[in-house]
């Protein structure tokens, strides 16, 4: 199967099963808020609810509904961020890790990482619902000003927490990364707030993130954004050396920056040539900075940012260098489809074992927001060639 049969198949599976069942299923009509997992029978279950869930789901019925899924869109999106804002917002104005089944926040404790998912969630809604635009403009403002007072690092980026922990993280400033592309775009938002906080983010992650020896992306650094001292620093994961590839390539396409797109072909030849275990022919979770495998449990979300990053580059290759992305965008949707073989269809597996056998367990909301920008990331990059 080509590209694009992969891409009829794979929106006909989220149209179909994925929108409709994370709908009915995965929505907490009691609540209004986004379970955690849904169980191999198409059953919720009573897992504890990462912050993060919510504004991750809210993204995706939001762009699933702006992209003309017939669906009852607005009402999950909507009814989604007045839980998240409901259950896990603090007095101080940010949000809280942890909640029960019943809504109930058992962590308040500050994470980076979801504030990141809040203020994507904010971009996503204010382009569905031109009524709340003021809304999210005055709340996504409000929070990059709260974060900036709380965490700002002296150097640049940010602080994991106040007072400041170690490691620092490349992690949480990817998702704000994407957060800044997304608010960018947004007529209304202040462009040139987030425009140049994309810009120092994309010179933190070129500058420090990304290894100058080896060119690949670690995940852990000590305050001063060197690599954290030990094994935690040698610690490189192939799916953000994808992930990070696919946003330095939009980025570095918008701002016309050749070396962000040079450093972006190199992170995913890492991930591809190190990354992808054989021969399941899937993306692994770890490996060291020396390209040995640290873990080689495959999850299915960095099978998403193996096929988002193939595809895009395939949008701005030609010839023998385009086909080649084909191939390998073809290779990442064919590892993605076997996540997706499950007896309730519209769920996924997230873990694969190295003998290539699923761990059996529930399906999690989070990864909805990996799967579902994928599909539309090959459609966009299709309608470019």
């Amino acid at each position: 199967m080509d590209i694009a049969g992969f891409s009829a198949k794979l929106n006909d599976w989220l149209t179909s099963a994925a929108l409709p069942i994370w709908r009915d299923k995965g929505f907490d009509t009691s609540s209004g808020g986004f379970v955690e997992t849904i169980d191999m029978t198409g059953e919720p279950t009573r897992a504890n609810r990462r912050s993060r869930v919510q504004p991750r789901q809210v993204y995706c019925f939001a762009e699933a509904g702006r992209r003309g899924w017939p669906g009852d869109w607005q009402r999950v999106a909507e009814g989604g961020l007045a839980y998240f804002d409901r259950v896990y917002l603090q007095p101080n104005g940010f949000y809280g890790a942890l909640a029960d089944a019943d809504g109930h926040l058992i962590d308040a404790s500050f994470d980076f990482y979801n504030q990141a998912f809040a203020l994507l969630s904010f971009a996503y809604v204010a382009k569905v619902f031109p009524e709340r635009k003021a809304e999210m403009i005055e709340r996504s403002n409000t929070l990059l000003q709260k974060l900036e007072a709380h965490c700002r690092h002296p150097l640049a980026g940010f602080e994991e927490d106040n007072p400041p922990r170690l490691p620092l993280c490349s992690n949480p400033h990817m998702h704000l990364f994407e957060a800044c592309l997304a608010s960018e775009e947004v007529d209304g938002f202040d462009t040139v707030a987030w425009t140049n906080l994309a810009d120092e983010i994309a010179a933190l992650c070129m500058d420090h993130f990304i290894d100058t020896e080896t060119g690949a992306l670690r995940e852990f650094f000590d305050h001063d954004w060197s690599p954290m001292p030990g094994d935690k620093g040698r610690i490189v994961e192939p799916g953000h050396q994808f992930e990070w590839a696919w946003l330095l390539l939009r980025w570095g396409e918008r701002r016309g920056n050749a070396d962000a797109l040079v450093k972006a072909r190199r992170l995913f030849e890492i991930g591809e040539q190190y990354g992808i275990a054989q021969p399941r022919d899937v993306a692994v979770m770890t490996l060291l900075d020396d390209f040995s495998v640290a873990d080689p449990i495959a999850r299915l979300w960095p099978q998403t940012e193996w096929l988002k990053a193939a595809i895009r580059f395939a949008a701005l290759t030609q010839g023998e260098e385009r086909e080649r992305y084909l191939r390998s965008s073809v290779r990442a949707a064919t590892a993605l489809t076997r996540f997706l073989d499950t007896p309730v269809k519209g769920l996924w597996r997230d873990k694969q074992k190295a003998d290539g056998s699923f761990v059996e367990e529930p399906a999690p909301a989070s990864s909805f927001y990996h799967i579902l920008c994928a599909i539309y990331e090959v459609d966009d990059c299709l309608k470019r060639l």
